[in-house]
Formats: structure tokens, sequence, C-alpha cells
């Protein structure tokens, strides 16, 4: 590959859309590149390993906030392996946190179900069907937002 690249090269190099790479731009995680006489953006085969990164870590959970923060620390000359191995720690626990919430909707679903079985099925004023079951719950009620 010849360096420098433009946007295009650089998005179909680091498997990220041009629009997203303008936005991690704005949104710190890549750096203002260098600007060719003609102001299109001139990229670097490091821009290209830090978009697989950025592009990765995104898709294991990463948020933008938490990758800035290991580029930060990157762009310092500090080695933030320590801190995404914690990070990652932190992602595990949320995970099985969600996953025993997730256990317990599946059960008040199934048990939603079981109920609605002998329920009539056309209740218009939804009182005495599963409508009204859903309406009525008042196991863990959770504010709209």
């Amino acid at each position: 590959m010849n360096y420098p690249l433009r946007i295009g090269q650089l998005a179909q190099a680091s498997g990220v859309a041009a629009k997203t790479i303008r936005y991690y731009e704005e949104a710190g995680l890549l750096p203002p590149p260098l600007r060719a006489e003609n102001g299109y953006r001139l990229y670097t085969a490091e821009d290209v390993r830090r978009l697989r990164f950025v592009r990765n870590a995104r898709a294991l959970g990463f948020s933008l906030a938490e990758l800035r923060e290991v580029l930060a620390m990157r762009d310092q000359g500090q080695a933030p392996c320590i801190h995404v191995v914690e990070l990652l720690h932190d992602k595990v626990a949320e995970i099985e946190t969600r996953i025993r919430q997730l256990q317990t909707l599946r059960r008040d679903l199934q048990d939603l179900l079981a109920q609605a079985g002998s329920l009539p099925i056309e209740d218009v004023e939804m009182e005495n069907c599963i409508c009204g079951l859903i309406r009525d719950r008042s196991r863990n009620p959770k504010p709209e937002t």
C-alpha cells in the first residue's frame, strides 16, 4: 500500500466508513490528518492501525470515551494495556449482569405467555386479557424514560 492515503483508501484499508472516520477525527480518536495542497486529508499507516483498533474495540463494546482515554494514554507514551485489561473485566461483569437481567425478563415473558393461554383474546377494554395483566404488573416497576 502506498502512503499517504486519501480518506476513501483509508476507509477501505481500515474497514471504517469515510463518514465515521471524519466523526472519529471530530471525537478525538484520530489525530487531525495532514492536508494535501488541494485540501484532501492524507493518512498514514499508523492511522490505519489506529482505526482498526478502534473498529475492533467498538465491536467489543468499548465506548468512544473509553477509547479516547486509551488512545490518549498511548499518545502520551504510556502503555494502556493494564487499563484495557481493567476495562475488559468491567465489560465481562456488565455482560454477566445483563445476562441475568435478560434471563429474568425471559422468565417473566414465559409466565405471561403461560397465563395468556387461558385468557380471552378479544377484549377491547383490555381488562381481562393479557393486556390487563401487563398493565397491572407491579414487579420491578421502572419509570419511563
